[in-house]
């Protein structure tokens, strides 16, 4: 059973006349057709019982029929009224629907108000983000099969990055470095910006390459990932350039304890909450406990942070198909900051990487 009838089926069953799915990533989902529309509007509104359509700018229209999308395709101009088009096209499937399901998490409030006095006889109790969410819990073979291409691109992005280490080039430079060499092998998404952080700059979890040039004998730390066929990759290493202090080579070998404890006990029945508590253990028992400032994980799929998180209060039992980051980290402010991670899916007795750069301490010379 394919992603749009899972979606049909359960407006069916919970009695929703219609769906209106707006989030780029989750169209795509559902339609096999990625597109950002920026401040036009865009969604796939489906039925229980009838076909569903796409709708989107003009300009969008022949590459959703040329990206396999089977329904129907219509379009706006940007000087007509969207959601009065809309009405017309819903009202003739489904005459005045009054139960309708749309994403809670991602419909913007002022889309909402205007989606309201378009159809004025509605109320809107479903929430499809929640059903998304369970929707892409367990991935299918086929999905695993393109997370698993993508894994091996950031490992290419991986090899291409330590190569263009170089005293006094900067961490912007070496993401130039990547992205270009990732571009002629015809990756042309990365799945979020590209991260290099050397020295103290890593502290800071989720900064942006700066123009800080690189230092013989620190640590550098390097989060990427590539789209491939609309599925993501993510994986964090951490190397060293040169031969760091005590003090750094102490954090990365205590954040690797972290990471490879956590991945070997990552199986079926295990729950978030405990896979997070068995990272943490490592690093708090090593005295950095307070420098672990963040979830050990997050799942992923067609987005980057997807459901569930894996984190205290999380008891969800991890099971066969679930996809999910495993990355801990330990970020001392003006001293250094380490990240090693490894996005995974579940199997029947334990779990598998999707990249597999080696997270042993690296020297870069």
């Amino acid at each position: 059973m394919n992603h749009l009838q899972n979606l049909q089926n359960w407006l069916a069953t919970n009695r929703y006349d219609v769906a209106y799915i707006s989030n780029p990533t989750n169209v795509a989902y559902f339609s096999g057709f990625f597109a950002d529309p920026e401040e036009r509007v865009q969604a796939l509104l489906v039925f229980p019982d009838q076909d569903p359509f796409y709708f989107g700018p003009q300009l969008e229209v022949e590459a959703v029929k040329a990206s396999g999308w089977t329904y129907p395709a219509y379009g706006y101009l940007d000087h007509e009224d969207a959601f009065a088009l809309i009405a017309k096209q819903v009202e003739q499937r489904q005459a005045q629907p009054k139960r309708w399901a749309i994403e809670k998490d991602d419909l913007p409030f002022g889309r909402y108000e205007v989606l309201q006095q378009a159809f004025p006889q509605a109320s809107f109790p479903g929430d499809a983000s929640r059903f998304i969410e369970q929707a892409k819990l367990i991935k299918t073979p086929d999905e695993i099969a393109e997370m698993v291409a993508a894994g091996k691109e950031a490992d290419y992005a991986f090899e291409v990055g330590f190569k263009a280490i170089q005293a006094g080039r900067t961490e912007q430079e070496v993401v130039a470095e990547i992205e270009y060499a990732l571009m002629k092998r015809g990756v042309m998404q990365m799945s979020f910006d590209t991260i290099v952080q050397a020295g103290a700059d890593a502290a800071d979890p989720h900064e942006g390459p700066k123009a800080t040039k690189i230092q013989p004998n620190e640590l550098i730390l390097f989060d990427l990932g590539t789209v491939h066929n609309g599925y993501m990759s993510d994986a964090t290493r951490t190397v060293a350039f040169g031969q760091p202090d005590e003090k750094a080579l102490d954090i990365h070998k205590v954040c690797l304890e972290a990471q490879l404890t956590a991945q070997a006990a990552a199986k079926p029945g295990l729950t978030a909450a405990e896979l997070d508590h068995i990272a943490r253990s490592v690093i708090t028992k090593a005295g950095y406990g307070d420098y672990f400032i963040h979830r050990l994980g997050h799942g992923i799929g067609t987005s980057t942070h997807e459901f569930p998180s894996i984190m205290e209060g999380n008891n969800m039992e991890l099971q066969p198909g679930m996809c999910f980051s495993i990355e801990p980290g330990i970020y001392i402010p003006g001293v250094a900051g380490v990240r090693i991670e490894d996005c995974i899916h579940i199997t029947e007795d334990g779990n598998e990487p999707f990249t597999h750069t080696p997270k042993e301490l690296q020297y870069i010379k």
